[in-house]
């Protein structure tokens, strides 16, 4: 669960947040195991937690207005496949509204998205081209064992760093598999 390690990275890049927004897709099946993980991460270091569902194109802009009603400093946009399906969407939701947001996929951030933080899709798509040469060659996939990603990256967009007025520590610069500028 990466949850608390991109709440971490969030809190590093806007130190002065207070209240942290989470967006969530109420149709995922995994939707509870991952917030109750970054609640509990938040609570700890003492942030106030604002969550919102979206399940549709729709129930995004709800979400904004609420995390803007409610004074969110910055977002968690948790892992969902219907999210990367709305990343234009995302991306220029947390613009217009000067939200500091972590998405779980370098391609936000490559599309003006702050900064993002999740498994490498190079590797993991290496894997399973392996995984399909095995099957191929008359393994049976019950028997291959499941793994987890093992390399993920932190893509930092400074270009919206800036249009947000947040200075990006030297520290956080040098952890970064990628920054765009």
């Amino acid at each position: 669960m990466l949850g608390p390690k991109r709440l971490e990275l969030l809190r590093e890049l806007v130190p002065t947040t207070t209240t942290i927004a989470i967006l969530i897709n109420p149709n995922s099946p995994i939707t509870n195991t991952h917030l109750g993980l970054e609640q509990a991460a938040a609570r700890s270091l003492g942030q106030q937690v604002i969550v919102a569902s979206a399940g549709t194109k729709n129930d995004l802009d709800a979400a904004f207005a609420t995390f803007v009603q409610q004074a969110a400093n910055a977002l968690i946009v948790n892992d969902d496949p219907f999210f990367i399906s709305s990343r234009e969407q995302l991306v220029a939701l947390a613009a217009r509204h000067a939200l500091p947001t972590i998405y779980f996929q370098r391609s936000f951030a490559a599309f003006g998205g702050l900064i993002s933080y999740g498994p490498n899709l190079v590797e993991s798509s290496g894997q399973a081209g392996i995984y399909v040469g095995r099957i191929l060659k008359g393994e049976k996939p019950a028997d291959l064992p499941v793994q987890q990603p093992t390399k993920f990256e932190l893509v930092i967009n400074l270009k919206t760093a800036k249009a947000l007025g947040l200075t990006v520590s030297p520290a956080l610069l040098a952890q970064a598999d990628e920054v765009i500028e």
